[in-house]
């Protein structure tokens, strides 16, 4: 089989180059600045904003199934636009297509969002999730849109803000609940969706639901670190308007999945 992975040199996209060449696939992974370093893959330049190029890529590739994971986070164009050229490309030429989504989609409630909730942005990026999920859908209904939340492990950025804030150069917020996950698992619950038949939005996160100040404290439990440095204030006093609690409900996924998916807390069990 071959695999095609839009986005290879992202930390996500990458570790599923890297479980799927040790799967014995060929992948072809895209990148656009940041050259892909994962050995064993084809490397391709692709600017997802340009449809022409897109189109012409997956043409002479020919995928079986394509992993789509293009996103900017200020960049309406590569989050929204270049989704929907992936995706058209990928119906073009019968790909298997899992997109990769976003919690962001999500206004905030204290209830867990079921995966066929609707989304609900309230900023710009989550806009763009949406934007991107009904035009995958559109170009093609048998496609699983993998709704995901803050991912971490080795090299996490999201790890790598926690240690800045415990050294106080940063606050991390106490508004914002997030479901996060190991990228291994979720790279490994990506590819396990690739054979499958599933269809449409699947929650795939952790089932812990902490702020991104309690993530440092297991961070500094984790590592070894004073948490009296800890530094936080809230996304309100920064000045922010970003969905506050936002809990996905992973059930479906993990009665469906061979893979578990590991909680934050477990993940940074010292």
């Amino acid at each position: 089989m071959t695999l095609l992975v839009v986005g290879a040199s992202g930390f996500l996209g990458a570790e599923v180059c890297r479980q799927a060449v040790a799967a014995g696939q060929r992948v072809v992974g895209t990148y656009h600045s940041a050259a892909v370093a994962v050995p064993g893959v084809a490397a391709r330049r692709l600017d997802v904003t340009d449809r022409a190029a897109v189109r012409a890529l997956l043409a002479e590739v020919r995928p079986d199934a394509v992993v789509s994971t293009p996103y900017r986070y200020d960049d309406w164009t590569v989050t929204a636009d270049g989704a929907a050229h992936v995706a058209y490309a990928s119906a073009e030429v019968g790909a298997r297509l899992v997109h990769l989504s976003s919690d962001a989609l999500h206004a905030g409630r204290p209830e867990p969002y079921r995966d066929d909730d609707v989304p609900s942005p309230i900023f710009p990026y989550g806009a763009a999730k949406a934007a991107a999920e009904t035009a995958v859908r559109a170009a093609d209904p048998g496609a699983v849109l993998v709704r995901t939340s803050l991912i971490v492990g080795e090299g996490s950025k999201q790890i790598q803000l926690c240690r800045d804030a415990l050294a106080g150069r940063m606050s991390l917020f106490t508004d914002e609940v997030r479901c996060p996950v190991d990228v291994t698992d979720l790279a490994a619950a990506v590819l396990e969706l690739v054979p499958s038949d599933y269809a449409g939005p699947l929650n795939v996160a952790g089932p812990d639901g902490v702020s991104r100040a309690e993530m440092g404290l297991l961070v500094a439990r984790r590592f070894g670190l004073d948490p009296a440095g800890l530094k936080t204030t809230t996304s309100a006093a920064a000045g922010l308007h970003r969905p506050a609690e936002v809990r996905l409900d992973s059930a479906r996924a993990a009665g469906l999945l061979r893979t578990r998916l590991r909680g934050i807390t477990e993940l940074l069990a010292a």
